[in-house]
């Protein structure tokens, strides 16, 4: 079987179209004539020879021949169980019976086929990379059940986990985009120890990757990483930890697969592996968009955020709003102290945010922050005269926002009235003691000035905006004003509304309309007499 071994090897039969043709035709009856027949074990190379195939049907097919053919003999037991021998060493040696020889020539056969099944996963057609994902999933099923090498009765018992790691390093390519594949290896991420596994496989690969890398950016892997990870989802119970792709008999409860508190510490390392390094622009959105809501509920420690949330806070723009709304759900969900929260969210406060497509997200967000009734005095009222100077220079459609969300902190904080009802000195020239360049609201004298920016906009060109600005003038009502209808007004969404003529009003004449007051209206004149 040796020499057979050595003469009818994948890299040879590469040039036998021959070949190629018959396994065209037949590879499920090969498949079954193998099944049968173990003198027939050479057909195995015409299945690994069409799976090398170029044309995409005929690699489906060959992979899925493949599933099929070393399931059922790692089902029967039929491959070689332990530290593989080299085929030399087994042609050689005396020692092995004809059914280990059997068994470690198709144990050979069976590692070339994952080898192939791996490489397909970077294949440039979309169809097989699937198959091949599919099969190697089948294989790891099998062989959990039926395990080629010795347990490790300490820690991973009979999961395949060389194999798991082995698709996941294949699916986080560094050059190919494999975010569809990563979607639709999604379904065995429902199985608990699956997803415990590959969380430990991503990180082990993240480490490795990025240090051969020198920790420099990479946008592709870092996206076909952040893809994978982003599809992970921890249960919140232990009790929902019940769907296994393996299921161990011996020492179950020991397993750490089966423990809510070891998925959510390799999800945690997992997460704090991949955020330590540098990330494109564009995945600090990402990972931000999603922080509060499908990672900060999983981890054991959520403060360990901390550090990612400053850097990228660094960053400015959206990323530094995002990244504040981070620390709003550590300061607020889980006590953490970081005093520097409204100081940063103050210095965010500049001409641009009345222009930047984020708009609507910062004033939400905004108003979240500063909704709490408990805040200083001086804090509150440094936002309000900042915003209020801001609005000299905005666009009609951010004051319809500001000027609503200014009214709304004085009516949280009454003690703020004092910019609105300060006494002034007419005919005498005044300067405005507050700073506006000063970064700390603290020491920016902002209860010390007043609203005169408000009184200006009274004058505005927009008559919407000058109506708001004169709300000021009379006693706010304790309601505060709604401002989401307002969040996403554009432009063109406000000239349209200021085209478009007037309704006219229909005036309500009678609660009820008279139908028989000009048919006789006998009825109508009895009900009068009899009210009377």
């Amino acid at each position: 079987m040796a020499s057979v071994t050595k003469k009818r090897n994948v890299s040879s039969a590469k040039t036998k179209p021959r070949i190629i043709k018959r396994a065209k035709i037949d590879l499920n009856t090969k498949v079954d004539y193998i099944l049968e027949s173990k003198q027939l074990a050479n057909d195995v190379f015409d299945i690994l020879l069409a799976l090398e195939s170029e044309e995409e049907k005929e690699a489906i097919d060959a992979a899925n021949a493949c599933s099929h053919l070393f399931c059922t003999l790692l089902e029967r037991k039929e491959l070689f169980v332990g530290e593989m021998p080299g085929e030399e060493e087994e042609a050689l040696s005396g020692e092995y019976s004809a059914e280990e020889k059997y068994r470690i020539f198709m144990r050979h056969r069976y590692i070339s086929c994952v080898e192939s099944l791996l490489d397909h996963v970077g294949h440039e057609l979309y169809g097989v990379r699937e198959s091949a994902l599919c099969c190697l999933m089948k294989f790891a099923a099998a062989e959990g059940r039926h395990p080629l090498e010795d347990l490790d009765w300490s820690e991973h018992y009979s999961f395949p986990r060389e194999l798991i790691l082995a698709v996941v390093s294949r699916l986080l390519s560094q050059t190919a985009d494999n975010s569809l594949l990563i979607s639709r290896f999604q379904e065995f991420l429902e199985m608990d120890d699956v997803r415990y596994y590959v969380m430990s496989s991503i990180c082990e690969n993240v480490g490795r990757v990025m240090t051969q890398n020198k920790g420099a950016v990479m946008p592709v892997y870092q996206g076909n990483v952040f893809t994978f990870m982003s599809n992970v989802s921890v249960p919140s119970k232990e009790s929902e930890l019940t769907n296994f792709m393996v299921k161990q008999e011996a020492k179950h409860e020991d397993w750490k697969a089966v423990k809510l508190n070891e998925h959510k510490r390799v999800f945690e390392r997992m997460w704090l592996g991949f955020l330590k390094y540098k990330c494109p622009n564009s995945m600090y959105k990402k990972v931000l968009v999603i922080l509060h809501d499908s990672i900060l509920p999983h981890m054991s420690k959520p403060t360990l955020m901390i550090d990612f949330l400053t850097s990228a806070y660094d960053i400015g723009g959206a990323i530094s709003l995002l990244a504040l709304n981070g620390l709003f759900v550590l300061i607020h969900q889980h006590n953490l102290d970081y005093p520097d929260f409204y100081k940063k969210l103050y210095n965010l406060l500049d001409p641009s945010i009345f222009h930047v497509k984020y708009r609507a997200r910062f004033f939400h967000l905004a108003n979240l922050f500063l909704s709490s009734s408990h805040l200083p005095v001086y804090l509150v009222a440094a936002f309000a005269k900042r915003l209020a100077r801001l609005a000299l220079t905005a666009p009609s459609t951010a004051l319809l926002i500001v000027l609503p969300f200014i009214y709304n902190l004085i009516r949280r904080h009454p003690s703020c009235k004092v910019l609105i009802h300060r006494p002034s000195t007419e005919g005498e020239a005044v300067e405005d003691p507050y700073l506006m360049t000063e970064e700390d609201p603290a020491l920016c004298c902002a209860l010390e000035s007043s609203l005169w920016e408000i009184k200006t906009l009274q004058k505005h060109y927009h008559p919407d905006v000058a109506k708001a600005a004169m709300l000021i003038n009379t006693p706010l009502s304790q309601q505060e004003d709604d401002i989401s209808d307002v969040l996403e007004l554009t432009t063109y969404e406000l000239m349209e509304r200021d085209l478009k003529p007037p309704k006219t009003k229909r005036i309500p004449l009678e609660f009820e309309k008279a139908t028989q007051l000009l048919n006789g209206g006998r009825d109508v004149l009895g009900q009068h007499f009899c009210l009377n």
